[in-house]
């Protein structure tokens, strides 16, 4: 059958008109805009068939719906392949960039105090935290990340914790300067049996008889480790006692104070990014009262250490390596749990105590690596004991 069209009016009344049974009244009628739109146009060309005009609407409409099924069918097939690479790779690379930047910082401030007999572990502290304000407020710039503006309320509520993170970060600079790396981590140990204690008095939280037992087992391991110790310093072993009270008053005080901190802010919520910011950038005032009361900056100022290029390249890559953890757990955190990650920290020790003794020769009797040994299985049950 063949019409003649006279105007767009004309050709459209036609199209919509109940006694054409084409392709075109159907698909005005279900008000499809797409398949309207094509018949339009050919209407348009003045295509005098709308036989032909049906044919050639049914086959674009076919061709159109078979692209879009092809379409989505590659982008569902590209979204899966995305989607497990990232569920295999995320966690494997975000644990090797913890595990490398938990081993390096260690390693790296052993360099700086021990190493090149560096005296001054305040000063070492201010600059390190000077470099991460640095990096995390040009970041910022870039708006790479995001954090939370410095109110007088939020710092208000955040110098407890601050003051306590302070004196963790020094206790731990002098203890590194006087004990070698692998008793570090097994009397790090302590800090869980410190928390475990504070958990159960402040929150009432108990743990199961695993916990304890593993916890049981970590003091027997730093008991022995430290009879047995060959390079036994009583200093050292008085500032890394310290550290685990104030690494586990640290824990506690922030878990205590973290609602409130919400609440000081503007956005009723504190990133980790913020934390990080926050401690750091609230650090250094008190790092500059402690390095003039102490008087470190007249032995800083005279020590021949700071004029080697490579003091300056270590002292600054322990720093980024502070801030590389922070990222890092935040990362390996989010990508696998807590289960997961206090497992990896507990394995981590492993590496970084014979990286300690290989790196430093410090002289180890079979007795002392026995304790040591024993100390970071113990870590490792604990935190299994922990998934129970």
């Amino acid at each position: 059958m063949s019409v003649e069209f006279r105007s767009e009016c004309d050709d459209i009344e036609e199209a919509k008109s109940p006694s054409n049974t084409s392709v075109a009244a159907v698909a005005v009628k279900n008000a499809d805009a797409s398949v309207y739109k094509i018949i339009h146009g050919y209407l348009k060309q003045k295509n005098n068939s709308i036989i032909r005009v049906a044919a050639n609407v049914t086959r674009k409409a076919a061709s159109n719906k078979l692209s879009r099924k092809t379409s989505d069918v590659f982008d569902t097939l590209i979204q899966q392949q995305q989607s497990k690479w990232g569920n295999k790779t995320g966690p494997l690379l975000s644990g090797i960039c913890y595990c490398i930047a938990s081993c390096s910082m260690i390693l790296l401030n052993k360099v700086v105090l021990s190493g090149y007999n560096f005296d001054a572990g305040i000063s070492l502290m201010l600059y390190q935290n000077f470099v991460c304000v640095v990096i995390l407020l040009i970041l910022e710039l870039f708006r790479v990340i995001t954090t939370e503006e410095l109110t007088w309320k939020l710092i208000k509520v955040w110098i407890p914790v601050n003051l306590i993170f302070i004196g963790m970060l020094v206790t731990g600079m002098y203890s590194l300067k006087y004990i070698n790396v692998a008793m570090v981590t097994i009397l790090k140990n302590m800090t869980n049996i410190i928390t475990a204690i504070g958990e159960l008095y402040i929150f009432r939280k108990g743990q199961n008889k695993k916990v304890w037992a593993a916890l049981f087992l970590m003091i027997v391991s730093a008991v022995c480790g430290g009879i047995t110790d060959l390079s036994f310093h009583l200093i050292g072993y008085t500032w890394q006692i310290l550290n685990c009270f104030l690494t586990a008053g640290y824990s506690l005080t922030l878990r205590r104070l973290m609602d409130t901190a919400k609440q000081s802010t503007k956005s009723g919520s504190l990133n980790e990014v913020s934390m990080v910011l926050l401690n750091n950038a609230l650090s250094i005032p008190f790092a500059i009262i402690l390095v003039i009361i102490f008087d470190e900056w007249e032995y800083v100022c005279q020590a021949e250490v700071i004029r080697e290029p490579m003091f300056w390249v270590v002292a600054t890559a322990s720093g980024l390596l502070g801030l590389a953890i922070s990222f890092s757990s935040v990362w390996f955190l989010h990508q696998t749990g807590p289960t997961t990650y206090s497992l990896v920290g507990s394995l981590n020790k492993i590496p970084i105590s014979v990286a300690g003794i290989l790196l430093f020769n410090v002289p180890v009797s079979v007795e002392n690596f026995c304790s040591i040994v024993f100390g970071l299985f113990a870590g490792i049950f604990f935190a299994k004991a922990k998934m129970s």
